[in-house]
């Protein structure tokens, strides 16, 4: 996120950071990621949630695997608080999870893997799928915000009056709209039958495994940013961390014994699209202002329903 969040006074978070992990270095707001905040100290990460958007319980159990999973030497896991919480709550708004701050070089979300870096994610992936840590919470394949979206599709003919974006987001959706309308057609077939999986079908997935969230370190690879962490199928993982990559596919499939399904990696792939799509939908629809983020996110909207579309141009 560009900008700092409205609402939170950073002495408070200073003062939640001192209380529950004796951490009372300086905080430098870093404009990292998107949908979490993020401050740096001279030892740590720090990431304040909005919980708007989040569910406590959910976030805690994905921070608990994470916690879980920190014997696996690529796995960045938080920080336990003095009383053993992984997320400990900022008033009733925020939730502040606390990092090691770790060397690595980062990536960025819109880097393209080499063929070797495919490989090591591979390697990395299948070891993340064979673990079994206690109880991580299951991925629901529907989209959170999917009703906002659905609202929106019904809405197209009236002007908006949100916001900068409200009536450009209207006027791309009505062009697109029977593109769009065809891929939650597409979702909810799959969807449907990924919500009947027994838990046995599922692996533990990280569910973002893009280069945003890889730092390298030497020739190791480190994953970061684990609230999204879910049992799933491991196409969940594998469309973003391996693509369209045979060898890297290869791979995965002689390590771990699974047929890569190319069903479910364009599953997943259209799903990313669509959950970005009902999210910027969401927010263009209520009152919102012109700013970075406004303006990163129109982008990101824009790109995505295109793509969504892009059958039907």
């Amino acid at each position: 996120m560009q900008e700092r969040p409205k609402g939170l006074d950073e002495a408070d978070l200073a003062a939640v950071l001192g209380e529950h992990w004796a951490a009372r270095d300086d905080l430098t707001y870093a404009p990292v990621g998107f949908g979490g905040y993020h401050w740096t100290t001279a030892r740590h990460f720090v990431t304040v949630t909005d919980l708007e958007h989040t569910d406590t319980a959910t976030l805690t159990a994905a921070m608990d695997t994470a916690l879980a999973l920190a014997g696996l030497d690529f796995v960045v896991a938080p920080l336990p608080a003095k009383d053993g919480r992984s997320v400990v709550p900022l008033g009733e708004r925020w939730a502040v999870t606390l990092f090691p701050l770790v060397a690595g070089e980062p990536g960025s979300f819109f880097d393209v893997p080499s063929p070797r870096q495919r490989a090591d994610m591979a390697a990395v992936l299948a070891r993340l799928h064979r673990a079994a840590p206690p109880a991580p919470p299951r991925h629901d394949p529907a989209l959170a915000a999917r009703v906002h979206l659905d609202e929106a599709l019904t809405a197209l003919e009236t002007p908006w009056g949100s916001g900068p974006y409200g009536d450009r987001t209207r006027k791309l959706l009505r062009e697109r709209e029977s593109g769009v309308r065809a891929a939650l057609a597409r979702f909810d077939t799959v969807a449907a039958r990924i919500a009947a999986m027994s838990d046995a079908e599922l692996v533990v997935t990280h569910g973002e495994p893009h280069r945003g969230n890889v730092l390298a370190d030497g020739e190791r690879l480190l994953l970061i940013d684990w609230d999204t962490v879910r049992l799933a199928p491991p196409e969940r993982d594998l469309w973003m961390g391996l693509g369209d990559d045979g060898p890297a596919r290869e791979l995965y499939a002689r390590v771990t014994g699974h047929e890569v399904s190319a069903e479910l990696m364009a599953f997943y792939e259209l799903r990313w699209a669509l959950d970005d799509v009902s999210i910027y939908v969401r927010d263009f629809r209520a009152g919102h202002g012109e700013s970075a983020d406004s303006g990163q996110a129109w982008t990101g909207l824009d790109g995505s329903v295109r793509w969504l579309a892009r059958d039907e141009s």
